[in-house]
């Protein structure tokens, strides 16, 4: 237990660490994307980079930590992450789009790796524990909520000539404290014994119910997330704009950016919060009812945002978003626990977030566009049916079990 709570804690740091940095290229990316494409329907393309970068690199990262261990594996992310801040600062600096997507996509590759943290908790977790290590994992974040749009706050301007290069600068030396507390962290590697074998083919462990239903969930839920809130700076920049030219007043685009910073600092808060008592919930209550509460609580913030343009409509709609996101996340990482054995956590581990973050890769990319060409109101009405199918799923398989168990008393 000693050794359990000693990792938990140290990824918790971590992932808040990381989620900082995850925060400000949300809360910048899109616009330092606007600023530098002469194109401004690819505006949301580096968020999407960061994506990219993810989804194509989840199966590469969970193989080499097979290989090397938890604790080098991060490090490599880190690294990579690290060349990755550098090179979107040197792209700010010299006014470079593509470059700025390129380094993005490196950042991207950094979270192929940290989004192995939860697995890595669970990984060292008795089956008891589990849940609750997975969730205090992702409660890291909650300082993320904070430290994120503060820290672009406070670091925009530190070059006066180039506006948001303080902000990309920062993260560098956030993911070095990062590294250097990943030194920290003790999880068994696998025996030679495990590392022999990759246990049943991937397509085997696919068709169970529960994986299907633990990858639609994660899927869905962090692909309306991701959907929904890339956009979000984008559309209180520019209700902002269009108020101001209706009142015929003069624009403070500072203070637009000091709102949509705001918003998403509420919302950080709303997706990692929760997390503190998210697994205590899922044992209370059962991962599959947490799972379709998620998707309520998704389409709920559809609702809000359907309702108007106000500021307290983007605060509360963002922050009920991030509750659903953390519902259907945690509650699909932890379903999808059940469906491997050790030697099989590498493959089935990399597929689940190739399928995840190839999912948000596309919301993301297809956000701004959506946006652009529809309007903000569209862009939440897209995520209807995606809710619909994961609260279906999660039913399904709620319905099968139980039945399972009737007929085996």
């Amino acid at each position: 237990m000693e050794h359990m709570k000693r990792n938990v804690a140290v990824l918790s740091v971590c992932q808040a660490l990381a989620n900082t940095n995850n925060t400000i290229l949300i809360a910048l990316g899109a616009l330092v994307g606007y600023s530098l494409a002469d194109n401004k329907l690819l505006a949301t393309l580096p968020v999407a980079s960061v994506m990219i970068g993810t989804m194509l690199f989840t199966i590469p990262a969970s193989f080499w930590m097979r290989r090397v261990g938890r604790k080098y594996g991060f490090i490599t992310g880190i690294l990579i992450g690290m060349t990755g801040a550098s090179i979107c600062s040197w792209a700010i600096y010299t006014h470079n789009f593509w470059l700025f997507c390129v380094g993005t996509g490196l950042v991207g590759v950094n979270n192929s790796f940290v989004q192995q943290y939860r697995f890595a908790a669970a990984d060292a977790a008795s089956v008891e524990f589990r849940p609750t290590a997975i969730s205090l994992v992702m409660f890291g974040g909650v300082a993320a909520a904070f430290l994120g749009p503060q820290s672009a706050k406070l670091t925009q301007g530190l070059f006066a000539s180039y506006t948001y290069l303080g902000s990309y600068v920062s993260t560098i030396g956030i993911a070095f404290v990062a590294g250097t507390l990943l030194l920290l962290v003790r999880i068994p590697n696998l025996t030679a014994e495990q590392r022999s074998t990759s246990g049943r083919p991937l397509k085997e462990i696919a068709k169970q119910p529960a994986f299907i239903v633990a990858v639609v969930g994660a899927m869905v839920g962090y692909g309306v997330m991701s959907l929904i809130m890339t956009s979000t700076p984008l559309s209180i920049v520019a209700d902002a704009e269009a108020s101001a030219r209706e009142l015929g007043i003069a624009f403070d685009k500072k203070a637009a950016l000091g709102n949509s910073f705001d918003v998403i600092t509420a919302h950080v808060v709303g997706m990692f919060g929760p997390s503190f008592f998210t697994g205590t919930v899922i044992k209370r209550f059962g991962v599959l009812n947490v799972m379709m509460a998620g998707a309520v609580l998704l389409a709920a913030c559809v609702g809000v945002s359907l309702v108007g343009h106000e500021l307290h409509h983007y605060f509360g709609g963002l922050i009920v978003l991030g509750i659903g996101w953390n519902f259907l996340f945690i509650g699909g990482t932890t379903l999808l626990t059940e469906c491997y054995s050790e030697s099989e956590k590498a493959k089935v581990q990399g597929f689940n977030d190739f399928l995840v973050f190839g999912t948000v890769a596309i919301a993301s990319l297809s956000s701004g566009s959506i946006f652009h060409f529809m309007g903000w109101e569209s862009l939440n009405q897209v995520a209807i049916p995606f809710l619909i199918i994961s609260f279906l799923a999660s039913l399904w398989l709620a319905l099968k079990r139980r039945k399972e168990a009737r007929i085996a008393t």
